[in-house]
């Protein structure tokens, strides 16, 4: 099921303003986070839009953390961060999602949530590519 004022499940325009779609996954979509201010921060998406993990089978919610977990060794690979904190919210887009976001020691803060949208930096098209193949070559 899809929802059409939702850029998880229609893509196109309402994404774009915010991520890039990389691959599909198992059950899930990969996208790259359009702010970088955190190199390498993607978000993974659940393929149906439901709100809450307790809404698929179990089945669903073990291939959807699968993926979750795929994704974060690539960005593992790809970027080597520090670490690799794990934010779900979606309430207010209500599409169950996860935000894989690294953090680098020296350049992070540490031992706080990350800002949702810090709108610091954006990355050229080709950067955006690039990023993008590092971490399809690592999935």
């Amino acid at each position: 099921m899809k929802n059409e004022n939702c850029g998880y499940c229609m893509r196109g325009e309402l994404l774009e303003k915010f991520g890039i779609f990389i691959c599909e996954l198992e059950v899930s979509s990969l996208i790259l986070f359009k702010e970088q201010s955190k190199p390498g921060r993607c978000i993974v998406a659940y393929k149906d839009h439901v709100s809450e993990i307790v809404n698929i089978s179990d089945e669903e919610r073990n291939l959807f953390f699968a993926d979750v977990n795929r994704a974060a060794k690539a960005i593992h690979a790809a970027f080597h961060p520090d670490k690799l904190n794990y934010g779900a919210y979606g309430d207010t887009g209500c599409h169950l999602h996860f935000h894989l976001v690294p953090k680098y020691e020296g350049q992070d803060e540490w031992g706080g949530v990350f800002q949702m949208n810090p709108d610091k930096k954006y990355l050229t098209d080709a950067e955006y590519s690039e990023m993008i193949e590092k971490i399809k070559a690592n999935l």
